[in-house]
């Protein structure tokens, strides 16, 4: 079984990309004459350019609880110079794997003195505190049938966060990687965004060292909700650019961004999650919104993210430490 797993895993990623661009397609095809008629107000940019400064607003609060964690860990790294480094390797998720950004991120902490162990259980964390906050801001206009499936989540994944439980698990990982050599990529992109040449050698090809996390990471849990709030926030107000929305539509709608943006995250297949949000997106609002206007607000939602993330990594090049 494990052999038959190992040679289709290489196509499974593009299977689901596949599936995700057809569906997108297909939405496209059926009702580009109404995406074609629909026009954006004065009004409508004055949104997208909020949205536009809330999403990039998000990255940076994003870097921000990074940084806790990493202080916590009682690495020798400060706020803001953690934020830039967050910031820079944000487009590495773009990269074929969906994983160059983390390994950036522990390249940039081991080569500034801080520990492999606290680094990478860093890069760890706080993609399962994302998947906890998205859960819980979820559950808010969440319908019956997967609710349940959603608190069972949310409770494996908190319970799984325990020092109690995270560090042994973390333990048993280092014992069988002992030495391990990851290669990055050698892209002249992969290289401009802060990887090391091809023929460098990097800080994570050292021998991995144990960390322990010593308390419940409660604080950036709390600071991952903010993030997803913001994000959603950029949802709400890159559709209200095209359509307008009432207070009693939001929790359904940051139920829905946020059930969608946590499939970008965990589903294999397309790196930054792009095709599984936006087909998810439709999938969950197609009762509410018509197919036309969903199709033009994902899209345009995926532009000012793009265009935020952009933003944010060369503001965070040209600020000298």
């Amino acid at each position: 079984m494990k052999k038959i797993w190992s040679t289709l895993k290489p196509y499974l990623r593009w299977v689901i990309l596949g599936a995700t661009l057809f569906f997108l397609a297909k939405a496209l095809k059926d009702n580009w004459r109404e995406v074609a008629a629909i026009q954006i107000t004065g009004n409508g940019w004055t949104c997208l350019a909020i949205a536009f400064l809330i999403t990039l607003l998000a990255h940076t609060w994003s870097g921000w609880v990074w940084s806790w964690i990493l202080q916590s860990f009682r690495q020798p790294v400060q706020p803001r110079w953690v934020i830039q480094v967050y910031l820079k390797t944000n487009l590495a998720k773009y990269l074929p794997g969906n994983v160059w950004h983390y390994y950036g991120r522990i390249v940039a902490v081991t080569s500034h003195g801080g520990s492999l162990g606290a680094a990478t259980l860093s890069v760890v964390l706080e993609p399962l505190l994302m998947v906890a906050a998205a859960l819980l801001i979820a559950l808010i206009g969440s319908q019956a049938p997967i609710l349940g499936l959603q608190i069972l989540s949310l409770a494996v994944i908190l319970l799984g966060v325990h020092p109690r439980i995270l560090n042994p698990l973390m333990q048993l990982a280092s014992k069988l990687k002992g030495k391990r050599k990851i290669e990055p990529p050698t892209t002249p992109q992969a290289e401009a965004i802060g990887f090391p040449a091809p023929n460098q050698e990097s800080p994570i090809q050292q021998k991995e060292t144990s960390f322990r996390i010593e308390r419940y990471p409660l604080l950036p849990l709390l600071g991952e909700i903010g993030f997803l709030l913001l994000r959603g926030t950029g949802f709400l107000f890159a559709m209200q650019a095209l359509v307008a929305i009432n207070s009693s539509q939001i929790p359904m709608l940051l139920s829905a961004f946020s059930l969608a943006w946590l499939l970008g995250l965990v589903v294999p297949g397309a790196p930054g999650g792009i095709g599984v949000f936006e087909a998810t997106a439709l999938a969950l609002l197609r009762q509410q919104f018509s197919p036309a206007i969903l199709i033009s607000v994902v899209a345009l939602f995926r532009m000012v993210s793009v265009l935020a993330e952009v933003a944010a990594a060369g503001l965070a090049s040209l600020v000298k430490n």
